[in-house]
């Protein structure tokens, strides 16, 4: 090469292959940094977000299992077949759930263990139940007990383990979205690098020989150019379709998951605050333990409803949270009424308040539940509409870069050998 470099010839043919080489090298490297970003997006879109979601639903789906078996239980012997049909698809789809959660974990220890604990410990709880109904319709005491024993189960063990399975699912999803943001900074100064390459090339070209184009190099310039632009700004696009998704999408997401959540555990409780009738106390043993708790859940479903409706940027997200806040205050105050009518003693009078048909808080947590998955499902479609745009803007760009670095090396290679020619 010392040798070649001492001739002009010998040193286009230098200057040919190193910028051949950068220009193949910057091809190649944008289309890998890229291809791996376009994966982690598309793992955001079809893989780890539907996960979270699916991670959430199996949360819901044994709360409101809980919570109907409670419902079904305070209706005495002649349980309502809607309420056991609820109960039953709930125990149905957190089953089909876990089984899909199982087959995509992909090796995490976290989520397998936490699968693990729901599988050993729904079929305990179901058990349970049968024997709390069974109970139940005999007219025995026990029924309540088992009942009590079923929710202690469901809040200590199955719960607990779902909810941590969700947090390891949003955590994976956010790894992902981090890493199709993560922007390709090697790629971007390999362009730099061969675009001044290349224009250092035409410069010196054009000094020693005074031929103003090169179309060979101008070609290699034009592929790089187009390449790095297409890098830029498919990036950028990227990025801030990720970036929306992330802000309005899916932490809308997670405050409504939470405030779902938090619904459930209170309609559980209120239902379960009948059937002990004042049986099972705070540790302090001041309080009922089930109208404390009840309290709790309510308080923090209020705050994650203001939360939800300051994150929400339109209309169609706004209303079914301005519906839930309105129906939660309801909620509150039919509460208030069946706490006075049970502590006066009239306890067929404030069971009819919670499980009956009209006016009652079971009323108004099916309106609450159904104006939260009102405004899950709007915000679940623009988390996809914006994760879907950022995903698209990737598309095409690993193979376009790829074809783009072979006809630009191809440009330089030609570019130098016209000038070869004139030595010949």
């Amino acid at each position: 090469m010392r040798k070649a470099a001492t001739t002009e010839p010998g040193r286009l043919r230098v200057l040919g292959a190193v910028l051949a080489l950068l220009v193949v090298a910057f091809g190649t490297v944008t289309a890998f940094e890229v291809a791996g970003r376009a994966a982690s997006a598309d793992d955001v879109v079809s893989r780890s977000q539907p996960l979270s979601a699916d991670a959430a639903d199996i949360y819901r789906s044994l709360a409101d299992a809980d919570t109907a078996a409670a419902s079904a239980f305070l209706a005495g012997a002649e349980e309502p077949p809607e309420v056991l049909k609820r109960y039953a698809d709930d125990i149905t789809t957190a089953s089909r759930l876990l089984v899909k959660a199982a087959a995509s974990t992909e090796g995490s220890t976290e989520s397998a263990r936490e699968i693990a604990t729901l599988n050993e410990f729904l079929p305990r709880y179901t058990g349970l139940i049968e024997r709390a109904r069974a109970a139940n319709r005999q007219g025995l005491p026990l029924g309540g007990a088992y009942l009590r024993y079923a929710n202690q189960q469901m809040t200590t063990e199955l719960l607990p383990a779902a909810e941590r399975l969700y947090e390891a699912e949003t955590a994976r999803l956010h790894r992902d979205e981090e890493d199709a943001r993560d922007w390709p900074l090697l790629s971007l100064a390999l362009g730099i690098l061969t675009l001044a390459a290349l224009l250092w090339a035409q410069r010196r070209n054009y000094a020693r020989t005074n031929r103003v184009f090169n179309h060979g190099l101008l070609a290699a310039t034009a592929a790089s150019v187009i390449t790095l632009l297409w890098l830029a700004a498919g990036h950028t696009v990227a990025r801030a379709g990720l970036s929306e998704a992330r802000d309005h999408g899916q932490s809308s997401l997670q405050v409504l998951n939470t405030a779902r959540i938090n619904s459930l555990k209170a309609r559980a409780n209120e239902n379960l605050a009948m059937v002990s009738r004042g049986a099972v106390l705070t540790d302090d043993g001041k309080n009922d333990k089930y109208e404390t708790d009840y309290a709790t859940g309510m308080r923090a479903l209020t705050d994650a409803l203001a939360r939800a409706r300051e994150l929400a940027d339109d209309d169609a997200g706004r209303d079914p949270l301005s519906e839930a806040a309105d129906r939660t205050a309801e909620w509150r105050q039919r509460h208030t009424v069946v706490r006075e009518k049970d502590d006066a003693g009239d306890f067929e009078g404030a069971l009819a308040r919670v499980i009956g048909s009209k006016e009652s808080t079971g009323q108004s947590f099916d309106q609450v539940d159904a104006a939260l998955k009102k405004a899950l499902d709007h915000e679940q479609r623009e988390f996809t509409r914006a994760a879907d745009g950022g995903r698209g803007a990737l598309s095409g760009l690993p193979l376009g870069a790829a074809a783009l670095g072979v006809l630009g090396a191809a440009g330089a290679i030609l570019g130098i050998n016209r000038r070869l020619s004139e030595y010949r």
